[in-house]
């Protein structure tokens, strides 16, 4: 579904992304696993269309992507950013349906509405609540569901658990699951690396701008290597 080929981007001497390839499977999570500065938001912000690389190509279902994010996110590409980024002084109703800014099939967001809502039921309770008075968690929440509001089939996820208290970073990986079970396919970054590698199927380790590791999650969580490095020594 995704396929990213020898990368190459800089922020102007700073080699960020190093040759990097990975591709996406259409109904799997995929996670990207990695140290603070390792590149990871980078390799999705370009994914976006949010950066230019200096080389290599990126393709959504086996066409090169369009050099403009709005365009990227009509093919069916959705990007939940790291921070969150929700708008702060709009009701958690209107951020929703900011999501959906580029449909105009009128049923169909409607009955993505209520997805959203039977999988977040506090945004549904919530759904006139300003969104800079939530927690963020909540705002979290409110991030996804924007985020399936534009009818993704690809879904890329920054840093969702950043922040969080443990007990809603277990509920957000229990949404995450329920939404591949929705049939949709995820690519996850993550800093948490017990809980990315638990939920995803295959795994790809960055480490300053280059892939040093990959394959199915459950390998390269039982690696000695990750585990002294992500995981803890167990």
């Amino acid at each position: 579904m995704l396929s990213v080929k020898d990368l190459n981007i800089y922020y102007g001497g700073i080699h960020a992304l190093k040759g990097v390839s990975i591709d996406v499977q259409e109904g799997e999570i995929v996670t990207i696993i990695g140290s603070n500065g390792a590149g990871k938001s980078t390799l999705l912000n370009a994914a976006s269309g949010f950066l230019k690389p200096k080389s290599g190509s990126i393709s959504y279902k086996g066409k090169p992507i369009p050099n403009a994010p709005h365009k990227i996110v009509k093919l069916g590409m959705s990007h939940i950013p790291e921070g969150r980024l929700v708008f702060v002084n709009l009701s958690v109703k209107d951020n929703l349906m900011m999501g959906a800014y580029l449909r105009n099939d009128k049923k169909a967001i409607q009955d993505d509405l209520e997805k959203v809502y039977n999988l977040f039921p506090r945004l549904k309770e919530r759904e006139k609540q300003i969104a800079g008075t939530m927690s963020g968690g909540e705002q979290q929440m409110l991030a996804m569901g924007r985020g399936l509001m534009s009818a993704p089939e690809l879904i890329m996820l920054d840093e969702p658990s950043l922040g969080l208290a443990p007990i809603i970073v277990k509920t957000i990986f229990e949404i995450i699951a329920d939404i591949k079970a929705m049939g949709k396919t995820m690519l996850l970054v993550e800093q948490n690396a017990y809980k990315a590698l638990s939920i995803a199927d295959r795994a790809y380790v960055l480490e300053q701008g280059t892939i040093t590791m990959q394959g199915p999650a459950k390998e390269i969580r039982a690696n000695d290597k990750i585990k002294e490095a992500y995981l803890g020594k167990s």
